[in-house]
């Protein structure tokens, strides 16, 4: 079981499944007054982000 958590603990990390969690953590700890987005709108803005500037991906 402890082998089946771990490779679904990495799936979710290569497919940025907590990347909001700690998107907002990152906000609350560093940038206390600022309006923390949905998690709908910070996946928006990062695939927007992706878009702008293509030179982080491999295609």
């Amino acid at each position: 079981m402890r082998g089946v958590r771990g490779v679904l603990w990495w799936f979710s990390s290569i497919l940025g499944g907590q990347d909001y969690q700690r998107y907002v953590a990152h906000l609350r700890r560093k940038h206390p007054g600022c309006d923390i987005p949905s998690e709908r709108e910070y996946w928006r803005e990062r695939h927007a982000e992706a878009e702008r500037n293509p030179a982080n991906r491999c295609c």
